[in-house]
């Protein structure tokens, strides 16, 4: 078996599951949908998807991430973004989304 980063085959960086009874689970995914990451590795880190911050029946600061597509949109794409924002994993504090995706300065590249 290759290293995964010597190999030419990308199918470890996500795969589409259509039967899943669930799927799609987010709409407006533009690019081939990638369910690797059904449940996202970023849940517990501050990351820039758009999230809402909740508190349970039970009192514990929860992350809302249904609104997010960034880790489905796309095999290749996704697969970026989740190993870019573990590379250097910060701890979610609990609080309100402050750095939503895509950030200004970001989008003023466009």
């Amino acid at each position: 078996m290759e290293p995964k980063d010597s190999t030419a085959n990308e199918a470890f960086k996500g795969f589409t599951n259509s039967d899943c009874p669930f799927y799609p689970c987010h709409q407006g995914v533009k690019r081939a949908f990638n369910c690797l990451f059904c449940y996202c590795p970023l849940s517990a880190f501050d990351c820039p998807g758009p999230y809402k911050a909740f508190t349970s029946k039970n009192g514990v600061r929860r992350k809302d991430c249904s609104a997010c597509t960034l880790p489905h949109d796309g095999h290749t794409q996704s697969w970026a973004f989740i190993q870019k924002w573990l590379a250097q994993p910060v701890l979610w504090d609990g609080g309100e989304q402050t750095r939503p995706w895509p950030r200004e300065s970001e989008n003023a590249k466009d």
